[in-house]
């Protein structure tokens, strides 16, 4: 178990852990030696213990590590450090496309668009390194404030390829995406890629995905053998050079496919220009269920066995077919009677008393409890006590002494030393006055995090506390960690050209949200002299800060001005 202030490889500090997926755990940590932030992906489980993944993944995250795109998070570092497998990469603070995609449901298509160009372009480099992803979906997509698109995980999905599937925490979320191709058990190649490029934009332009069941084999199934649903049918906005790049990415014969990221990334930059919105439905060359049987087929050609057949072995293979059913019968009783008697008490957990691992050491406590059977969590609490030294155990949950099954998760709570502060609720104030007295006042470290706007609820002020890590009323020192979350509101460009706004007005927005206006100016006849003509970002999208707007105003002295 991996806790905060624990160093892997003498050289990465853990600070706290950012994700846990089917196969690894992802922590932020920084590098000692660089003096900079990094995000470290550690093996989990079963993978961590099959020597043949395990150099697989070696050396599939080695020849990853070579690639250098500002569309790929780059891989800094492969290792081991005490039987754990980790990766090293750079840190990006952002969300998931899958989190952006859940928060807002469909985008625009000038999103969209974008989004997927940066995806191809990024694909395409890695295509040109003889490196296929093999496990592209949304999850692995990293958004950044600035709309920069970051692909990670090209180590660990190379050196998964086909076995992905049998793993129960990840199936789910890349059957969605997966190309019948691999779902039908064959090697992938850089059309599968596509394929769930192509899946991709889909879900981007809709909002949801084209195949859905209730299992993966279902779902897989539904790729090999269901056409894609048209994005057109759930929402006509969307024109028809768009929704032809959706098919061609997604045909099921991969030779129906762009033949490379790059072609379907120059289709893409010309898929919104006017001149392609009414051309025709695409067509394919080639059939798209090639080779496929049909199940009215299947049962024509059982007919005509049965005709062929000697009826007088109709009598003998009965028999047959009832002795083994018969025998099937008596081993499920068999195998029923095992589980339901048999198998609960030898299945039954011991009940295990806590030890009392107070005073002691994080890692010495980690290891007592372990050794007791005891599953730890991660991530630990601090609180603060007058008697026991900062960075002891003060206690844990469930408490010492308290009789549980064995496997139980426990949750340590570590001494900050001398009590100088007790929490109190913060939700609903503002983040800065609160941030500056508790750091001025406390001495504490405050660090502010934005979260997702819960479903249901609003918030107009960026600047009002939601949430907070530590519960009402607990003891800290001087020098404890203490995490306000505020809302992470989506503000959009207004329509600066609706007559109300002025040059000072944007400017004020721009300064606010960190925008760079560049004002343009010209003559206009029907406008009066300052009126805002027209802006470079379209009202009602999404800002981000650092990207630069243009300004047309009119003006009878044309002249450019740059305002930062």
């Amino acid at each position: 178990m991996i806790t905060k202030g624990q160093k892997i490889n003498d050289r990465y500090e853990i600070i706290k852990s950012i994700g846990e997926g089917g196969m690894a755990n992802v922590y932020l940590a920084h590098d000692l030696i660089l003096d900079r932030d990094v995000a470290i992906k550690v093996l989990r489980g079963d993978l961590a213990g099959d020597e043949k993944f395990v150099r697989r993944f070696q050396r599939e995250a080695l020849a990853a590590s070579s690639l250098s795109h500002p569309n790929i998070v780059e891989m800094y570092d492969v290792g081991e450090d005490g039987g754990s497998y980790y990766i090293v990469m750079e840190y990006i603070n952002g969300k998931t496309l899958k989190q952006l995609i859940k928060k807002r449901g469909a985008l625009s298509l000038s999103e969209t668009v974008d989004i997927m160009l940066q995806l191809t372009d990024g694909v395409d480099h890695a295509h040109a390194s003889y490196i296929i992803h093999r496990d592209l979906k949304p999850q692995n997509i990293m958004i950044q404030d600035n709309g920069a698109v970051k692909i990670t995980d090209f180590g660990i999905a190379m050196a998964l390829n086909n076995t992905q599937l049998t793993q129960t925490n990840s199936v789910m979320g890349s059957v969605h995406y997966l190309p019948p191709e691999q779902a039908s058990g064959k090697g992938a190649t850089v059309k599968s890629d596509i394929y769930s490029l192509g899946i991709m934009l889909f879900e981007l332009l809709t909002g949801t995905l084209p195949f859905k069941g209730e299992n993966a084999v279902e779902i897989a199934f539904k790729q090999i053998k269901d056409d894609i649903p048209s994005v057109r049918d759930i929402n006509p906005e969307i024109p028809q050079s768009l929704e032809n790049v959706v098919l061609k990415a997604t045909a099921k014969n991969p030779k129906n496919r762009y033949a490379s990221a790059k072609e379907m990334h120059d289709d893409l930059e010309t898929v919104l220009s006017p001149d392609r919105k009414n051309e025709p439905r695409i067509g394919f060359t080639y059939p798209e269920h090639e080779g496929d049987i049909d199940k009215k087929d299947l049962l024509l050609e059982e007919k005509e066995q049965t005709k062929e057949e000697d009826p007088t072995d109709d009598d003998s293979k009965t028999n047959v077919v009832l002795w083994v059913l018969s025998g099937i019968f008596v081993l499920i009783i068999v195998v029923l009677i095992g589980i339901f008697l048999v198998y609960p008490k030898l299945m039954e957990v011991p009940n295990v008393t806590i030890p009392d691992v107070s005073k002691m050491s994080v890692i010495e406590a980690e290891k007592t409890l372990k050794k007791q059977g005891f599953e730890v969590k991660t991530e630990i609490q601090y609180v603060g006590n007058d008697e026991i030294e900062k960075g002891l155990v003060v206690k844990t949950s469930p408490s010492i002494g308290r009789e549980v099954k064995k496997g139980t998760e426990i949750t340590l709570y570590e001494s900050t030393g001398k009590v100088a502060y007790t929490i109190e609720n913060y939700v609903g104030k503002n983040y800065i006055e609160v941030k500056t007295i508790l750091t001025n006042n406390y001495g504490l470290n405050v660090v502010v995090e934005k979260k997702e706007i819960p479903e249901g609820k609003e918030y107009n002020d960026e600047q009002e506390i939601i949430g907070q890590d530590l519960e009402v009323g607990t003891e800290v020192a001087k020098g404890t960690n203490i995490t306000l979350y505020i809302p992470d509101i989506i503000v959009k460009y207004p329509d600066f050209t609706d007559g109300t706004w002025t040059e000072d007005d944007i400017k004020a927005f721009a300064n606010k949200y960190g925008l760079i206006v560049e004002f343009k100016y010209k003559e206009k006849d029907g406008y009066q002299n300052g009126a805002i003509i027209s802006q470079s970002r379209a009202s009602d999208t999404p800002v981000a800060s650092g990207v630069t707007i243009t300004i047309t105003v009119a003006k009878s002295n044309v002249e450019t001005q740059v305002e930062d």
